[in-house]
């Protein structure tokens, strides 16, 4: 019998639920634009509407709040371009999609453990009385360092601001309040829903400008044919997490024995962010004198899939930008990998997991091991 392949890349984009994967197969079947007016369009843009009640319910929000887009990066860009700000202020662990979207952004620094530091940003918002756009993940993607999006919030507010929020890596991990962002976004294949659909969300005051033009779709603010597919599978798959979400905490449990693994192995291992609350399944792991290019490989070769950060990333021989805001050295990012657990993951993938993790140690990393 085959050896099981292990996938530990969940953050990347998570496997799509049965429920989810009959839902977009039947709407490959259907004929129609959801634009048009006739039969065909109709019943098609009910399917889409449906949808996009389903996200609304989610999230606690209105209907007409949604926008539909191709996945969050498009999400981050529209609210960056459409919310007219000419000011922008960032996290330093925000995602590649807003960091590269305004690179003239002012850095809002974060603390050892990755999370954003308030009076950093408050003092920012007081040196200079321009309203502003600030940017602060609610959960980063390679670390799992959950930020405090409330009281940011107040912050952001209290200075005639605003603030968007990439809830990418926390939707349908936590229970989370993410009311108080002016604007918010989402990936439905985060969300074990299909790729190619993702959603921006307004806040009742937000400012929007849709900053390209074309069709009345998205309530002309956001024009081109929707993914109908992609949409439908979105709807399902925040549906299938809602239901899922104390069973997804409890991955914690399994996340909390792969580290103490790892630490058993490896007494110098770094786990970044361990002493900061984190989403459930996340684990970022320094393992001293290997590069984290040479880890991936290797886990691949074995049948198990993690990554060297965050995956739209990938390729790149420069060290993450998320370890080194939180004052890591350059090697010890440079040896950093990402392990995420999802829906599929049971208890024997921990340990294969490990097994391999210990090979690699003692083959490539032991003789050369310093301290992170």
């Amino acid at each position: 019998m085959a050896k099981r392949a292990i996938y530990l890349d969940y953050n990347a984009s998570a496997p799509m639920k049965p429920a989810v994967c009959e839902a977009v197969a039947e709407t490959l079947g259907w004929t129609g634009n959801p634009s048009s007016v006739h039969g065909f369009g109709r019943a098609i843009r009910g399917a889409l509407e449906n949808a996009r009640g389903q996200v609304a319910e989610f999230l606690s929000v209105q209907a007409e709040q949604i926008i539909f887009t191709s996945g969050a990066t498009e999400a981050n860009h529209l609210a960056l371009r459409g919310a007219g700000f000419a000011r922008h202020l960032v996290s330093a662990i925000e995602h590649d999609s807003i960091r590269k979207a305004v690179p003239g952004a002012e850095t809002v620094p974060v603390d050892g453990n990755g999370v954003v530091d308030l009076a950093a940003l408050e003092a920012l918002l007081q040196k200079d009385a321009t309203p502003a756009l600030v940017s602060i993940l609610s959960a980063n993607n390679e670390t799992g360092v959950l930020q405090p999006i409330k009281d940011a919030a107040k912050i952001v507010h209290a200075h005639g601001s605003r603030l968007l929020c990439d809830a990418v890596q926390s939707a349908g991990k936590l229970a989370l309040d993410l009311s108080d962002p002016d604007y918010l976004t989402l990936s439905s294949h985060k969300l074990a829903g299909p790729t190619g659909a993702g959603a921006l969300i307004l806040g009742p005051r937000a400012p929007f400008t849709a900053p390209v033009s074309g069709g009345g779709q998205e309530r002309g603010r956001r024009p081109g044919t929707e993914n109908v597919p992609g949409i439908v599978g979105f709807g399902v798959a925040v549906c299938e997490a809602a239901k899922d979400l104390s069973r997804f905490q409890k991955l914690q449990h399994l996340r909390e024995k792969l580290e103490m693994g790892v630490r058993a192995i490896a007494p110098l291992a770094k786990i970044f962010g361990m002493d900061a609350p984190r989403v459930p399944n996340t684990s970022s792991i320094c393992m001293p004198g290997v590069p984290s290019e040479t880890q991936v490989m290797a886990f691949d070769l074995a049948g198990i899939a993690v990554s060297a950060g965050a995956a739209c990333s990938s390729g790149k021989m420069d060290p993450s930008h998320v370890l080194l805001a939180m004052g890591a050295s350059s090697q010890a990012a440079s040896s950093t990998i990402r392990v995420s657990l999802g829906w599929e993951t049971k208890a024997g993938d921990i340990a294969g997991f490990l097994k391999e993790w210990e090979a690699i140690y003692h083959r490539l990393g032991k003789q050369g091991a310093t301290a992170a």
